[in-house]
């Protein structure tokens, strides 16, 4: 009989870097880290640790599953660049995995789940149809309206869910994941005209 395969889940979207490796149903290994910055030094290092502390090969892998936001810019970018050039070098397909996707996999059916956002707003995501981008508001609105939004998942609980709706699409993805912004970014384009090159 087959083996399950394996799927390594993870995700930098927000202040942590949260790894999850499944085999099948079962998580073999999950673990996450709070850290504001630092998680490109760290990623692959806690990937390697996640791999050898379950004697599992960087070769053994079937598939990745990645946290593609929304959340923070550099985050999201940090995790999508790994996951490509580990699915290119490994030879197995890369799965992107938006936050409310992986959100609403933890939640009761239709229940509404938001992601924290900067400056005391939310992603708020749709209950019927989660892979759709969300909707960028303020948390109060969603208090003032009396929405009742599902509590915040531990960065461990999301790397899970990651692995396993990639553990769901890894046979028939054929698109390289790409990060999902939500909002424009904060740093705005200079306004001043680039210097002309001399030939």
């Amino acid at each position: 009989m087959a083996s399950a395969p394996l799927i390594l889940g993870f995700d930098t979207s927000a202040a942590h870097c949260a790894v999850a490796l499944l085999s099948g149903d079962a998580v073999l290994a999950s673990r996450a880290e709070a850290m504001t910055k630092g998680q490109a030094e760290r990623l692959m290092p806690f990937l390697q640790e996640i791999l050898s502390g379950a004697g599992i090969g960087w070769q053994d892998l079937s598939a990745l599953g990645v946290g593609i936001g929304p959340g923070n810019f550099t985050g999201i970018r940090i995790a999508v660049s790994a996951a490509r050039g580990l699915a290119l070098g490994l030879e197995v397909p890369a799965v992107g995995v938006s936050g409310c996707e992986a959100r609403a996999h933890l939640a009761p059916k239709g229940a509404l789940c938001a992601i924290p956002a900067p400056r005391d707003m939310v992603y708020l995501c749709d209950p019927d149809n989660p892979s759709t981008p969300p909707q960028l508001m303020l948390r109060d609105t969603t208090q003032t309206t009396g929405l009742t939004l599902q509590p915040e998942n531990s960065p461990q609980g999301l790397a899970e869910a990651i692995a396993a709706i990639a553990a769901t699409r890894w046979q028939t993805t054929t698109l390289p994941p790409a990060p999902l912004y939500a909002r424009a970014a904060d740093a705005a384009p200079s306004r001043h005209a680039p210097p002309e090159l001399l030939d």
